[in-house]
């Protein structure tokens, strides 16, 4: 299948080959047809599957056979979690719409409002925002919706994780009736399917892949290690690795800008995202990470939504997610359009809980591996997860390393591997059932044959 056989215009087709895309991806390919038949849409697939243009083409190439937009007015609403995602989907839309006479716009939060305001006096064909700075516009008369054909709720899980329900609805208020809603969204609960009763109409029902599924393009597994000694443990994965870019998740603000003074401290280049961050120290960060000017991106969740970096090869779970479906939004963010990731996670003790969710959530056992010199001290209650439902890990492999972190000579490991950056491989795992022996066969920290790992 070709774009072409999509029904998509020779404009838009022109533009989306100078992106380099020949073949729609699965999700693509289901909700492009759907869309320009006018049908209301439900959509689910895992980040990097190209949901973006699976809307923005489509309603691209509607758009561009209507009248042209009035002032102030908007033919075609697209919100967004945050303003990361807004500027993506936005850039995006200026690309696919180059070669057509429309015309598109991005509002958010952390800038001035005026500039925004006076840039929607002429109208936008396409509008992409976030819920509270829309709002803010709304009131004052800057945005029109009479024109309205088109609705998109993007990331729409994670608008309601972040509490935009209340924001959307006063939207949804002033909105047409009569328009097609599309809605986007990595996972389906059922706080998603309820405001989808009240959004879409007979809409489509389309799903790439099973829910809370992590894609196999991304090699995942976990180091346990003792809290305190998690900086040390990720700056020598960093520095033996070689790592050359990894996005670091932290579980709070603080969190990331301490974890980001640390890195500094060892010579590491790292900046981090965050909601406290100026919208202008937010934009310069991710620009100088993709630039490789800044090799550690640390960030917290909410700020990572619309990071989209090809070829991204390492993500690192300082901190585990409190949500356990964050953790697959987290990985989403490498192996990416059919590229190949890594995804590591640090574990203490204090997280068995969020680690036995995730596990739950995805089906399946993450690969346990010891980093040598960091071995974890705290004693770990037995693992709740059924086995029979999951992917047990095999016995575990001891990271190489040449010196310990903190710069003394360390121990030669039992058993050495690679690991790390992208031009490394990956430990090999298994998926084979371990054998149950013992009393802590279920533990998170135990190997195949029910024995604890003993420091050396």
């Amino acid at each position: 299948m070709s774009f072409a056989s999509l029904g998509l215009s020779p404009a838009i087709l022109e533009a989306v080959a100078e992106q380099g895309y020949t073949v729609p991806s699965p999700i693509q390919a289901a909700a492009i047809p759907a869309v320009l038949e006018g049908k209301d849409i439900m959509a689910a697939a895992q980040t990097g599957t190209g949901k973006t243009a699976g809307f923005t083409l489509p309603i691209l190439e509607m758009l561009s056979k209507g009248p042209r937009v009035q002032n102030n007015q908007v033919r075609a609403l697209v919100l967004t979690p945050t303003r990361e995602l807004a500027a993506q989907v936005a850039d995006n839309v200026d690309k696919y719409s180059k070669n057509t006479h429309l015309t598109s716009c991005v509002i958010f939060g952390g800038v001035k409002a005026n500039p925004q305001m006076m840039r929607m006096r002429k109208g936008a064909d396409v509008l992409v925002a976030t819920p509270g700075r829309l709002l803010d516009l709304m009131n004052q008369g800057a945005v029109k919706f009479a024109q309205l054909e088109f609705l998109v709720l993007d990331e729409a899980d994670r608008m309601l994780d972040m509490g935009f329900i209340h924001d959307i609805k006063k939207i949804l208020k002033v909105l047409p009736k009569k328009r097609q809603n599309l809605l986007f969204s990595a996972t389906f609960s059922n706080d998603i399917r309820s405001l989808a009763k009240g959004l879409v109409n007979n809409p489509v029902e389309i799903s790439v892949a099973p829910p809370n599924v992590t894609t196999k393009l991304v090699k995942q597994w976990i180091y346990p290690v003792d809290k305190k000694q998690k900086p040390a443990a990720l700056a020598k994965l960093i520095e033996d690795g070689n790592w050359k870019q990894a996005l670091v998740f932290s579980r709070t603000k603080h969190g990331a800008n301490k974890l980001t003074k640390f890195l500094e401290g060892r010579g590491i280049t790292a900046a981090a995202i965050h909601g406290n961050k100026s919208q202008g120290a937010r934009t310069r960060a991710l620009a100088d990470f993709k630039a490789g000017e800044v090799r550690i991106l640390v960030a917290t969740d909410i700020a990572a939504r619309g990071i989209d970096i090809e070829q991204l090869p390492q993500v690192v779970n300082f901190d585990l997610p409190n949500v356990p479906e964050d953790y697959v939004h987290r990985i989403g963010r490498t192996g990416r359009a059919g590229s190949e990731g890594k995804a590591v996670s640090l574990v203490c003790s204090d997280e068995t809980k969020e680690l036995f969710a995730i596990e739950r959530v995805i089906g399946e056992l993450l690969e346990r591996e010891v980093l040598a010199g960091f071995e974890p001290v705290s004693r770990l209650p037995e693992s709740k997860l059924n086995t029979r439902s999951a992917k047990p890990n095999k016995p575990r492999r001891t990271h190489s390393q040449s010196e310990h972190h903190d710069g003394q000579n360390a121990a030669n490991s039992t058993k050495q591997h690679k690991q790390g950056g992208a031009g490394n491989n990956a430990p090999r795992r298994s998926n084979k059932p371990a054998a149950k022996s013992g009393g802590n066969s279920d533990s998170p920290w135990s190997n195949s044959n029910g024995q604890r790992h003993k420091p050396s």
